[in-house]
């Protein structure tokens, strides 16, 4: 599999069909009280008359709390239909978004770093060919899934193709996936270790290590990955459409210092504003992906971080005046830059 990122700026045009928070979505999508994601699809298909198309995967938080950890996505086109990859492009660029596409063009695979706002809705567009001539036929069929949704429904979502074809009803994500077995269960803290997981319902899965994902690939009763680097003893889970697995029986223990991370170093930050909080600011800088944003130690209600830029929400002060954002990672803890609040 090859890897790569695409940005590139999209619109979104009429191909939403989801809501959260005042937005217009048929019944069948709705989702369930303390849902936390939720997918369709929508877009410009291919044709037997237009064999270009370009759909979207349009996913929304549908819970009262950000949505934290990784966001897992895949993406299969039928025989005969091929893609080179998504775009995403939601801006700011608080996230890390990466992918692979299998060699026949029929996969994507892709995981979001970020957290994400309760009702914010953001899609991933994927342009795809209809190969040869004659109708075009077959499903689309895409999933997602995240370690912190408890509510494994709407999770799968199906277009058939063809004049007949059309958007499916959403679907229960699967089976709950469950690990019976791990091969390797010790590696340097740089990683790269090969771990192989046997289990069930692992299909359309990632494998998190202590939290973190793992690249590889599943099949319904298999996990090929590799470690992400890391210390001690790492728990082994599974997060599929149909849930999170309880942990791995056994952990994967870490040998030796995991790798050398470089500190966040922060550039800049939105200047201030009043005492109440509820600013929305942006900070830049580099090695940021995956960091804590805090103004004077204490943790921003929001925040998002990428690898050059963060967006938080100013908690409320006591007082007008000066205080310091930091943002942490694993590497460390940034210098401060000052954010002045106003009365």
């Amino acid at each position: 599999m090859s890897m790569l990122t695409r940005l590139a700026g999209v619109g979104l045009a009429a191909v939403l069909s989801v809501t959260t928070a005042g937005m217009t979505t048929p019944a069948s999508a709705a989702p369930v009280p303390g849902q936390r994601v939720f997918l369709t699809l929508g877009g410009d298909y291919p044709t037997e008359q237009n064999r270009a198309g370009v759909f979207s995967v349009i996913w929304t938080s549908g819970d009262t709390e950000d949505l934290a950890g990784p966001t897992h996505f895949t993406v299969d086109l039928p025989p005969g239909v091929t893609t080179s990859g998504a775009i995403f492009d939601s801006a700011p660029h608080d996230y890390t978004f990466t992918q692979t596409v299998s060699p026949d063009g029929r996969r994507v695979e892709a995981v979001l770093l970020g957290n994400r706002r309760a009702g914010r809705e953001e899609f991933m567009e994927i342009p795809v060919t209809a190969l040869g001539t004659g109708p075009v036929t077959g499903a689309i069929t895409a999933t997602v899934a995240n370690a912190n949704d408890p509510y494994p429904t709407a999770h799968i979502r199906t277009y058939a193709l063809g004049p007949y074809g059309g958007l499916q009803p959403p679907t229960i994500g699967g089976g709950r996936p469950e690990i019976s077995t791990v091969d390797t269960t010790t590696g340097p803290g740089a990683g790269g270790t090969p771990v192989t997981i046997t289990g069930t319902w692992l299909v359309d899965a990632m494998v998190l290590i202590d939290g973190v994902p793992a690249p590889g690939t599943c099949t319904p009763t298999t996990c090929t990955v590799t470690t992400p680097g890391g210390s001690g003893s790492a728990a082994i889970t599974v997060v599929g459409p149909g849930g999170v697995s309880d942990p791995a029986p056994v952990t994967f223990d870490y040998t030796g210092a995991p790798p050398s991370l470089p500190a966040p170093v922060l550039s800049g930050s939105t200047p201030g504003g009043p005492v109440a909080g509820g600013t929305e600011i942006v900070i830049t800088g580099q090695h940021l992906a995956s960091g804590t944003v805090a103004f004077d130690g204490t943790r921003a209600p929001h925040f998002s971080c990428g690898p050059q830029l963060c967006t938080a929400t100013a908690p409320a002060a006591d007082h007008p005046g000066p205080v310091d954002i930091t943002v942490a990672t694993a590497g460390g803890t940034s210098a401060p830059v000052t954010y002045t609040y106003t009365s």
